[in-house]
């Protein structure tokens, strides 16, 4: 029997900080063009006019407006109008 704990298992659970994921700017707030509207992993939300998508997934405006959130096809998706 160990008369002392085992060590090294700190070194495992060493935490990280988070992403920073989500929606930034939501439904009826006005947009500038180059804003990030969501910051997302995979399409939880899909872009829809005025809204292109970076190629980490990221929604943003590409042109001034109010942003919009809309249903298509079961499809949640970002207008900004």
């Amino acid at each position: 029997m160990a008369k002392k704990k085992g060590t090294g298992a700190v070194r495992q659970h060493t935490t990280r900080p988070g992403k920073r994921l989500g929606v930034k700017l939501y439904g009826g707030q006005v947009v500038k063009v180059g804003q990030i509207i969501v910051r997302q992993r995979g399409t939880k939300f899909h872009p829809g006019d005025g809204v292109k998508m970076g190629r980490d997934h990221t929604l943003f405006a590409v042109k001034d407006g109010t942003i919009t959130f809309k249903q298509k096809l079961g499809k949640k998706v970002i207008v900004v109008a």
